[in-house]
């Protein structure tokens, strides 16, 4: 009879596990498996109207690969799963506890999990639009995988700025692929290894509605939207046949697809790219891609001197086989290409590249051997198109796709493209070969190597020594401090809850990081920026704030709770902060290039003009994400070069948004009501009129001006002065050289009368920008720094300007009537303070005196200048 009794018991625990597929929700300590249900479809849950299923499925039917999945029943069509990186087996668990979801393998390790949750789960619900919710006592929404999508998007769901998709590898392998689908504020792209390929905006099929930044994008009923913060109307669409169930999806081929269902059949309404050359694998890597006249299928071969390879490389590769591919900054051959005479250059000929349509080119007006000598010393490039009518340069890094034919006759590509190659040594001797290699005679192993690998094992082994040591010390001092201050930290790190919250550092934790405070990479009125490292390697900037006019833990947390939620690409990241007794820190991301003003003002390489253009754009967008696209307007009120921070490749991100509200009051009266840097400050400042995100548009023109003429708006110029008074030049022997105050934006109002705007870009850019590409930033700054701040546009509509979605627009004359003020002002304080200089030299003042005139252009230009509130970061 046992036997009996323990095949009922199974039975009945079968029964009563797939029973819960037929209830609306489940609730915690709740077990599944493949394995565990009779019917072996592993499904668990079902919305309402069994639209949508929860399972522990196998996709393709293989039986090695399970995972958590959302599917919709019909058409048996995946739309999310959550352990892509880590399936499990058929004998693997799903727990739902009072804690989350989670994933476990057969021997119980937790393989995946639902994020900490605030307050304990009561159900798990499945919803008629696909979205697996957990669900707290008061059916508020504890975790949502709308929130948290995979590579595809349903009806109902929202795709919010910075959200992506991630292709799968395969339809039976979830694991993440090489494409990548993200919203933009400004549009829906797709990329492979960091390159753009395709923007939704440009597609034919897109109709475009109004002007504004992207909030989010949606599909319904009646096609795909990108809508704005009104939501009233779409930015663009693209319009569909009605349909009931409509999905869009990010294909393993690097497609971005939309295709609905209606009764047992897919059909795909929307594809992009629709070129299949465009696609980056489209012949595979080096594959050389041309359009099929009969059908849309590509006609795929390899491009001259290659042929189709073999093993993991695949694609095409040299024909001759004395020439080697090389691996993007593969460490076995960074030496290698750090040597000049083994790269070499296959030509393969006029072709296109598809990153090329959606990236600038490097360099302009060089000629070929400059663009191969560019890519011969960066490790990361493995081939240029070089453009010879304007002497384009453009490199691939990293991964190399499919090439596209050019198309012949009079469309015919005038850009060469180059394979960057290593030549492959075929000496036996000591003797240098052909390519410059040094190798040893019996094994081909390099001499160089054999004499450096001692050295640089032995170089490796007292390196680690000292970073031991180094780890010790502050470990040592640590101990000390948390013997004297443990109760009193246990004390301030109590118990209160905000939402939102970015991660809490202990202060101990950031002395360690930023080795005691070592580094200092800025300063200003908030306090100083030190440089840092936390555990897991990321580098980091570290704010110490002084003075904040926030009184009380909380009141400050609870601003950065709103400051940390905040997300855009043009924004600084907050990645966390440290309340701790009386120490108040912020940790941001560390940006390598630094601040503009360093950049633009410093002695470093000269900003070309593309590069000025993509800070001023990168920062117009952060703006305006901070006025209109934040749940809470955001005024920043201290927009200045030296509070635009520089990524790679010329990224701009603002730093400093939110921090207004940390001044105290000792800070505000620096200004008396003013909170933001003279120089940049807008006229309501100096009238006690109503501070509007106008006020930050006025200082972003005052930029602008200065990212075109390369130096500060007010700033002095040599000018040589008699000792009798008069102007250097009429015969005197005795002359002194001073300084005349000189104000930038009166120049760029008289130029833009005059129509002459070439007079004011920075002279180092030696003609390498237009007429029209000055003008357009001429034109946009002067209505930026309208005296009344209703005639300035809102920053949406400035990102219009830039991107030419929106027509240029005409400069109130009458409502900058007060830079001529402005400007005679500062010259009657130059010719005053001239004046006053060479009485003193007459009188033989003594050079140590502090007397300042009270005209002094240094008094006049003090009213003007920068005066450092946040400081440079």
């Amino acid at each position: 009879m046992k036997p009996i009794l323990n095949l009922s018991y199974i039975f009945l625990l079968f029964t009563t596990i797939s029973g819960y597929s037929f209830s609306d929700y489940i609730s915690p300590n709740f077990t599944a498996s493949y394995l565990q249900f009779i019917d072996n479809s592993g499904t668990f849950l079902l919305s309402h109207n069994k639209t949508f299923k929860a399972a522990i499925f196998n996709p393709g039917g293989q039986q090695t690969s399970f995972y958590l999945c959302v599917i919709h029943d019909a058409s048996n069509t995946i739309i999310w799963s959550a352990n892509r990186e880590a399936p499990i087996s058929d004998s693997g668990n799903m727990f739902l506890t009072a804690k989350g979801i989670t994933i476990a393998d057969k021997d119980g390790n937790t393989i995946w999990s639902t994020p900490q949750v605030k307050s304990e789960v009561n159900k798990l619900v499945l919803t008629e639009m696909g979205n697996l919710l957990l669900l707290d006592n008061s059916n508020g929404s504890l975790w949502e995988s709308f929130h948290y999508p995979t590579d595809t998007a349903v009806i109902g769901q929202r795709l919010h700025v910075g959200t992506f998709l991630l292709s799968a590898a395969s339809s039976s392998d979830l694991s993440t692929g090489n494409f990548k689908f993200t919203i933009t504020s400004s549009d829906g792209i797709l990329q492979w290894y960091g390159q753009t390929y395709w923007k939704v905006s440009m597609d034919t099929k897109v109709f475009k509605n109004l002007d504004g930044m992207v909030e989010y994008m949606a599909i319904n009923t009646t096609g795909l939207y990108f809508y704005g913060h009104d939501e009233t109307m779409s930015i663009f669409q693209v319009g569909l046949p009605v349909a009931n169930f409509r999905i869009a999806k990010l294909a393993t081929s690097g497609e971005f697809t939309i295709s609905s269902f209606s009764g047992s059949d897919w059909t795909q309404e929307f594809v992009g790219p629709h070129d299949g050359c465009q696609t980056p694998l489209a012949c595979g890597r080096l594959g050389l891609c041309s359009e099929n006249a009969v059908s849309s299928s590509p006609v795929c071969s390899c491009p001259p001197n290659f042929h189709v390879g073999s093993g993991n490389f695949g694609g095409c590769v040299p024909g001759n086989g004395s020439y080697s591919l090389p691996f993007a900054c593969d460490s076995t051959n960074n030496a290698t290409q750090s040597s000049s005479s083994t790269i070499s250059f296959l030509k393969i000929g006029q072709v296109d590249y598809f990153g090329n349509i959606y990236t600038d080119p490097v360099m302009n007006e060089v000629n070929l051997s400059v663009c191969q000598d560019l890519c011969s010393t960066n490790c990361s490039c493995l081939g240029i198109f070089y453009k010879s009518s304007s002497g384009s340069c453009y490199v691939v890094e990293n991964e190399f796709g499919s090439i596209q034919s050019s198309d012949g006759g009079e469309t015919q590509s005038d850009m060469l493209g180059f394979i960057k190659a290593i030549a492959m040594s075929t000496t036996t001797n000591n003797d240098d070969n052909d390519d410059g290699v040094q190798t040893s005679g019996k094994g081909g192993f390099p001499v160089a190597a054999a004499v450096l690998l001692p050295i640089v094992g032995f170089i490796l082994l007292m390196a680690l020594i000292f970073l031991m040591w180094r780890r010790l010390a502050p470990s040592k001092r640590q101990e000390v401090k948390l013997g004297k201050t443990n109760s009193h930290s246990s004390r301030d790190l109590d118990a209160f809850y905000i939402p939102g919250l970015p991660t809490r550092f202990d202060y101990e934790e950031l002395e360690e990081a930023t080795d005691n405070f070592k580094t200092l990479i800025g300063s200003g009125g908030f306090g100083a920026v030190y440089k840092g490292m936390l555990h897991d390697k990321s580098v980091v900037a570290v704010k110490k704030i002084v003075n904040i006019g926030i009184n009380g833990k909380k009141d400050f947390c609870t601003e950065i709770a709103v400051i940390g939620n905040i997300h855009h690409v043009n924004l600084v990241k907050l990645k966390g902060f440290c309340a701790q007794g009386r120490h108040r820190l912020l940790v941001y991301e560390y940006m390598n290039r630094g601040s503009l003003d360093r950049n633009l003002f410093g002695g470093g390489p000269v900003l070309e003009w593309q590069e000025r253009f993509d800070v001023a754009l990168g920062t117009a967008r952060g703006l305006a994400y901070l006025h209109s696209g934040c749940e809470q307007k955001i005024i920043h009120c201290d927009i200045k070069p030296e509070n635009i921070l520089l990524q790679d490749q010329f990224q701009a991100k603002i730093s400093d948004f939110g921090l207004s509200k940390f001044l105290s009051p000792e800070q505000s009266g620096l200004f008396t009501t003013m909170r933001g840097t003279r120089g940049y400050l807008a006229p309501e400042w100096l009238t006690n009129s109503a501070i509007t995100e106008k006020t930050d548009v006025y200082s972003f023109g005052m930029v602008l001006l200065e990212l075109v003429s390369g130096r500060k708006n007010c700033y002095f110029r040599s000018r040589s002065l008699s000792m009798d008074g008069s102007n250097s030049g009429g015969g005197h022997s005795s002359t002194s050289s001073t300084t005349g105050l000189f104000y930038f934006p009166l120049l760029a109002l008289e130029m833009h009368e005059q129509r002459n705007y070439l007079e004011l870009a920075d002279p180092r850019l030696e003609g390498r920008v237009t007429h029209e590409e000055v003008e357009k930033l001429i034109r946009i700054a002067l209505c930026c720094v309208h005296e009344e701040p209703s005639l300035r546009p809102n920053m949406v509509t400035v990102v219009g300007m830039l991107e030419g979605g929106t027509s240029l627009p005409h400069p109130r004359i009458e409502s900058l009537n007060f830079l001529r003020f402005y400007g005679r002002r500062f010259t009657e304080a130059s010719t005053i303070g001239q004046e006053n200089e060479h009485d003193s030299m007459m009188h033989q003042q003594a050079p140590d005196s502090t007397t300042m005139p009270t005209g002094s252009p240094t008094a006049a230009f003090s009213y003007i200048s920068s005066q450092n509130i946040s400081g440079p970061r």
